[in-house]
């Protein structure tokens, strides 16, 4: 697929990657997982796997960032059939917003219910710390603002209403369902809840945009996210949310330090069991 394509894509183009994707696999995935930065892993906790190079499904997007992988895996996970995406797409990598929200919709006519998304996130609560686990409640669609938002253009009724609501874009039962897997494993002590804000990046935040985003009440920041859950959700699909605090944004103009996404990717590598393991406890309880 074309990173520049601004069409928007047909019903029929994404049955014909569904389609090709049932005919390779005997597995019939009910759950979704979309892996952010360094949490390709989660892939691996997967039994029975069948890997498809996302360069090898017909109309398949490629992913260009580092962390990202780029692989589609199907397998059980505790008995339940998961696919799970081993690196997503990006605005920052000339995609447009059809381009990045494509696999949702795959998912979808592939038969799965229930989408886990987890990101990289920047802290904007003062009160959280690096390696927090943050319970995505709400976001701020930053891009939405400015008409970048997956489900403009022609609606097809088969996908959703022309108008969804997304007060409820969270699943409220899914995130009760991670505290009490989080109290289970002992990880509750770090575990946050609140709305994460997307900007397109990639550039990280200035200072001044960085106490904006605090007024307007976002707890951490991304790049990610925001525009799967919307075509999710457009779906009909529950949405779980989960955004790895891996640096705190800087808010000081004393202050000399500096987000990169190499602390990204340490913070990510750090955390990475203990995320895998709830979202894991999370599905057997699905």
């Amino acid at each position: 697929m074309e990173a520049t394509s601004s069409r928007s894509c047909s019903y029929e183009e994404y049955k014909e990657t569904a389609d090709w994707l049932l005919n390779h696999t005997k597995h019939r995935p009910k759950v979704a997982i979309i892996c952010g930065s360094g949490l390709g892993g989660l892939a691996d906790l997967l039994e029975n796997k069948t890997v498809f190079p996302y360069k090898d499904i017909p109309r398949f997007p490629t992913s260009t960032v580092p962390g990202h992988e780029g692989s589609l895996v199907f397998g059980k996970l505790h008995g339940h059939e998961c696919v799970c995406m081993k690196g997503r797409f990006h605005f920052y990598e000339g995609y447009n917003i059809n381009t990045v929200t494509y696999p949702v919709r795959v998912f979808f006519l592939l038969g799965v219910e229930t989408l886990i998304v987890t990101n990289a996130a920047g802290g904007l609560n003062g009160s959280y710390n690096v390696g927090d686990i943050m319970l995505i409640k709400d976001h701020i669609n930053m891009p939405g603002f400015a008409g970048q938002n997956p489900l403009c253009g022609h609606n097809d009724e088969r996908f959703g209403v022309r108008f969804p609501c997304m007060s409820d874009a969270y699943d409220r039962g899914l995130r009760e369902l991670a505290k009490g897997s989080a109290k289970e494993q002992g990880c509750d002590q770090f575990l946050q809840e609140g709305v994460y804000c997307m900007l397109a990046g990639p550039s990280y935040e200035t200072i001044a945009e960085c106490r904006l985003l605090k007024t307007l009440g976002a707890d951490a920041v991304g790049m990610s996210t925001v525009p799967e859950v919307l075509v999710a959700r457009h779906c009909g699909l529950r949405v779980l949310g989960l955004s790895l605090i891996t640096n705190k944004v800087v808010t000081d103009y004393d202050s000399g330090e500096k987000a990169n996404h190499e602390e990204v990717l340490r913070t990510t590598e750090l955390r990475t069991q203990d995320l895998q393991k709830l979202v894991s406890n999370i599905i057997t309880k699905l």
